[in-house]
């Protein structure tokens, strides 16, 4: 995937929608955009790893539509991010120890979103669907690439990064603040096997499950800025 089309694929949409308005019944629907930048905590639910979680960073910008006369608003937007997580593993193959090897992830995710508005648009539920690339696993430390993965016996951390890179995932968060500064909290799950591209991979997995089967888990915390 190219992100730098992506990217301005986004940037040209926004272009088009900033500041516009449109009249609608005597309400006025006011269109525009935003920038979110924030902190990630990356996990992958799964029984094949001992993981340990580990704070990213993200950033991202948004369509939003506000409409006055209705009980939510929409958005659709992009998110960059490069996540972490830590997966136990050992040095020596018959030594019981648990290190975690850092590993780090880039990903970059299109979402559509519904805001649900509590009582006022300051204060939203959102919810929405979510559309993920992501690259492989990438140990951020080669020094660890012949550690073995703990839960199997011959399985080395150098050999488990070739993780799905297309992926579905489901968002839920609350975004709150007022007019244009809001803090927004997203927990994003993933409906798909983030781990299934391993199953076709002639890995040796003796000791521990045969098949890999993994969602992704994404805590997001951040600042949203409205223009």
């Amino acid at each position: 995937m190219n992100f730098k089309q992506s990217l301005l694929l986004v940037a040209f949409m926004l272009c088009f929608v900033t500041k516009s308005f449109s009249q609608h019944r005597n309400y006025r629907i006011t269109n525009g955009f935003s920038i979110f930048g924030g902190m990630t905590q990356l996990d992958i639910t799964t029984d094949n790893f001992t993981t340990s979680k580990e704070w990213g960073f993200l950033g991202g910008m948004w369509a939003t539509v506000d409409i006055p006369h209705r009980w939510y608003n929409v958005s659709f937007g992009m998110q960059l991010s490069e996540s972490k997580m830590g997966i136990s593993a050992r040095e020596i193959q018959t030594v019981s120890e648990e290190t975690f090897v850092d590993y780090k992830m880039f990903v970059a995710q299109i979402a559509l979103l519904g805001h649900i508005k509590l009582g006022t648009p300051d204060v939203t539920i959102d919810l929405g669907p979510m559309f993920q690339y992501n690259s492989d696993l990438e140990m951020k430390n080669k020094d660890y690439e012949s550690y073995y993965v703990n839960n199997y016996i011959n399985l080395q951390a150098s050999e488990i990064g070739s993780i799905s890179n297309f992926n579905l995932n489901g968002v839920a968060g609350i975004t709150a603040g007022y007019k244009y500064v809001k803090l927004r909290a997203q927990y994003i799950y993933g409906a798909t096997n983030i781990l299934k591209r391993l199953n076709s991979k002639d890995l040796n997995t003796e000791g521990g499950k045969s098949t890999f089967k993994g969602n992704q888990t994404m805590l997001v915390l951040g600042l949203n800025v409205s223009f």
